[in-house]
């Protein structure tokens, strides 16, 4: 089973909160890369809390960010930085001076990688997609070629979802296909509109799409070397991958 997701609350069409955390992942990659903090290691973890009302996000409340980090920085330079220079670049708009950030919440982040936290294929599927937001089959990306449909059918089913959005035929959206091995055409596909939409139209918007693994990979050219780019930041919300045109 494989799902698709999109919603209008922001440009690139993905949940906000997951949004954000990729930015401030990035933040941390830039400063280290271009010696701002050169006391930044390669491994972190970033999450972010959103407030919502009537299913609008209207600010962030919290934000973990677990830098890796020398042996030589103090934990009072890491939590300055944090508050003083990553935040309020990287959240932009949404930075607020009352965000509770926590910072390395355990006190050191020193060893990092898979030397310290082993496995790489088939980890951080929901970081991959859409953060919680939207419902997810259980099956990575990572690690698959795209004839296996838990890489393609999803991507394509993000595809449609963005393509109802931006059809004005919902709000907000989300698609479910279900496949059996050997054959091509999925068992069931679902379309669920969460009420911000024509949810007729949209379904019958998804029954002109071709849903078949060979259509899916000659559609989006997926026998390319294009992957590299998902390793970091998920596989959504990208500009130039051929999901997200």
């Amino acid at each position: 089973i494989m799902f698709g997701y999109a919603t209008e609350e922001t440009q690139e069409l993905m949940p906000l909160p997951i949004l954000l955390a990729h930015r401030l992942s990035r933040g941390l990659a830039e400063d280290r890369r271009n010696g701002k903090a050169p006391w930044l290691r390669p491994d972190g973890k970033t999450q972010v809390s959103v407030l919502y009302e009537k299913n609008k996000p209207v600010a962030v409340t919290d934000a973990i960010v677990s830098p890796q980090h020398s042996e030589t920085v103090s934990r009072e330079s890491i939590i300055a930085y944090v508050h003083d220079t990553l935040a309020p670049r990287v959240l932009g708009e949404w930075y607020r001076k009352d965000i509770r950030f926590h910072v390395n919440p355990t006190g050191s982040f020193v060893l990092g990688g898979p030397s310290a936290d082993a496995g790489v294929t088939g980890r951080k599927i929901i970081v991959d997609t859409y953060g919680g937001a939207g419902r997810h089959g259980g099956g990575a990306f990572s690690g698959k070629d795209p004839s296996k449909v838990d890489r393609s059918g999803a991507y394509f089913c993000r595809f449609i979802a963005r393509q109802l959005i931006k059809e004005k035929l919902a709000r907000r959206a989300e698609i479910q296909i279900s496949y059996a091995i050997g054959m091509a055409k999925p068992l069931s596909v679902r379309v669920d509109t969460f009420g911000t939409g024509d949810a007729n139209a949209a379904a019958e918007f998804v029954k002109t799409m071709d849903f078949r693994p060979a259509a899916i990979i000659e559609r989006f050219d997926l026998l390319r070397p294009i992957y590299k780019q998902t390793t970091n930041y998920g596989h959504f919300g990208k500009p130039g991958m051929p999901w997200e045109k």
